[in-house]
């Protein structure tokens, strides 16, 4: 694939905590063959650091981001062999990036998980970093933008926020798993927010069990 034909996802990482959560869509994008352009911010790096140990570093992403991707939600290395070879590492300070600009070719952006911070600087259109840039980038041509909010509770400005943000055409996708799916480990409640936000973008994926009308059908399953 040449870069002219290249039409990868956007994902960005804030610095709320669930990183995993981040790393299981990252998985599902380039297990469904998506190219990938990757913005993590400076704040979410505290936050891989504090939840992996793993230290992001721009001069070694394709070994930091490997590392990470292998790591289970448990925290396990090695759980994972995710093919890295679709994901294009953009620096968050670089506003001169591809995604800064409408005319770079891209699907859409995936921002998870989205801290308040985040919700804020999108809904406000601010442009702080690359991450909230690509995020305006995307409203504004009417590509899909799927927001993973990860944190509770919500203020009632940060609801207003999330309002805003719907009505701007943004898929708001509060990370909550649920139980139906018959999850017996962590990574499988991860994997079920993860499918959730994929769900939204329509990639295809098996990173959980569908609801298909009965009831125990997950404990039998």
């Amino acid at each position: 694939m040449t870069q002219q034909e290249r039409r990868p996802w956007i994902v960005g990482v804030s610095g709320a905590s669930g990183t995993p959560f981040a790393a299981s869509v990252l998985r599902g994008l380039l297990a469904a063959g998506e190219s990938v352009d990757l913005v993590v911010s400076r704040a979410s790096r505290l936050t891989l650091l504090d939840e992996t140990g793993i230290a992001f570093r721009d001069a070694h992403w394709q070994e930091d981001l490997a590392s990470w991707l292998a790591r289970g939600a448990d925290g396990k290395p090695d759980t994972f062999r995710p093919d890295i070879g679709g994901v294009r590492h953009w620096a968050a300070g670089d506003l001169a990036a591809g995604p800064s600009s409408g005319s770079y070719p891209a699907k859409g952006m995936l921002i998870v998980p989205a801290s308040t911070a985040c919700v804020a600087g999108v809904a406000l259109g601010l442009s702080k970093d690359l991450l909230q840039r690509a995020a305006s980038v995307t409203l504004k041509e009417r590509r899909k933008l799927v927001v993973a909010v990860r944190e509770t509770p919500l203020s009632g400005q940060t609801l207003k926020q999330m309002v805003a943000l719907d009505e701007a055409g943004a898929v708001v996708l509060p990370a909550s798993p649920a139980f139906y799916a018959g999850a017996t480990h962590i990574q499988d409640l991860v994997d079920f927010v993860a499918g959730r936000v994929l769900d939204a973008a329509g990639v295809p994926h098996q990173l959980y069990r569908r609801w298909e009308g009965e009831l125990g059908g997950a404990s039998r399953g």
